[in-house]
């Protein structure tokens, strides 16, 4: 079984659209989504530097615009996607991306919803100086324990010995000096806030507004939840798990525990891919994985689905 993934904020670098503008449609596609919320994704995607696709407001729709763009070049209609991919999520942000892909919100509504969600977290974010830090290696039982006595909190709990602590910047520094027993790195993430954590609870509101005027369908395929790892059945409650999750803990560990349950054989991330297929190749042994990196990538992505996909996939159960 096919399992389609979308990578969250951190994975962009710059320029990393730029090989995609040269496929047929694209550079017209993002244009159109451009005009619809306000930023120049073209620009930010191929031109813009390091620090300015960092600013939480510009990092977030591009990556959704991203994982939207890739998706669309493996899987030319919703029939296609729903009969070949078993189930489909995205880390934090990444959920925006998945939420399209599986019916839940038009592409448009998505890159909207994402771009309010950007704002209001940036907004969110420069209340108090706040930051997240991946700790590589460790066990959660000594992980854990430490992040709390130094008051952070487990933002992402992502599995495969890795966990994504947020806080102030005064905690994160307390951390890079006194890493748990076991802990290998403490490794410093390209994001401009403490995300998924009481920090944001301000754009949590917001959230709740905006989800008030989306016109909202049932998924048409698996769609698995950061929350818990569950497989949300009804749109509204993916779009309330979506503004909620801005505040709480990703639990990507728990997705790819759905994942094996339901017996993934096969994992591709949506551009910009990496992050997600390195952690499964370490939690999911014996599936195959591929990252959708640039063009160049998506023959080999295409003969994967073939490969794996199941015709058989079996709509949200």
């Amino acid at each position: 079984m096919l399992v389609l993934v979308a990578p969250g904020q951190g994975a962009q670098t710059p320029g990393f659209l730029t090989p995609w503008l040269d496929l047929p449609g694209v550079e017209d596609r993002l244009r159109e989504w451009s005009a619809a919320i306000g930023l120049d994704l073209v620009h930010y995607g191929t031109n813009a530097d390091a620090d300015e696709i960092r600013d939480t407001a510009v990092a977030q729709p591009l990556l959704v615009a991203s994982a939207l763009l890739s998706a669309r070049q493996l899987f030319a209609t919703a029939e296609d996607f729903s009969r070949l991919v078993g189930a489909a999520a995205g880390h934090s942000v990444g959920e925006l991306a998945a939420a399209a892909l599986t019916g839940v919100l038009p592409d448009r509504a998505a890159l909207e919803l994402v771009r309010k969600r950007g704002l209001a977290m940036a907004e969110a974010a420069a209340v108090t100086e706040t930051g997240m830090a991946a700790l590589l290696g460790g066990e959660p039982e000594v992980v854990l324990p430490h992040l709390e006595k130094l008051g952070l909190t487990p933002a992402n709990v992502n599995g495969a010995g890795q966990i994504v602590a947020a806080g102030t910047a005064e905690q994160l520094a307390a951390l890079a000096e006194d890493k748990p027993e076991g802990t290998r790195r403490v490794v410093a993430l390209k994001v401009a806030g403490a995300f998924h954590t009481h920090h944001m609870a301000p754009a949590v509101v917001a959230l709740e507004e905006a989800a008030r005027e989306l016109s909202v369908a049932d998924p048409h395929t698996r769609y698995v939840s950061n929350r818990d790892g569950a497989v949300v059945t009804t749109g509204e409650d993916v779009v309330r798990r979506l503004v909620g999750q801005v505040a709480n803990p990703v639990r990507w560990d728990l997705c790819m525990e759905t994942f094996k349950e339901l017996g993934v054989t096969a994992i591709i991330e949506l551009a910009p891919g990496g992050t997600l297929v390195g952690i499964a190749k370490r939690a999911l042994p014996g599936v195959r994985t591929l990252a959708l990196k640039t063009p160049a990538d998506l023959d080999a992505a295409r003969a994967l689905i073939a490969e794996y996909a199941t015709d058989a996939a079996t709509p949200a159960e």
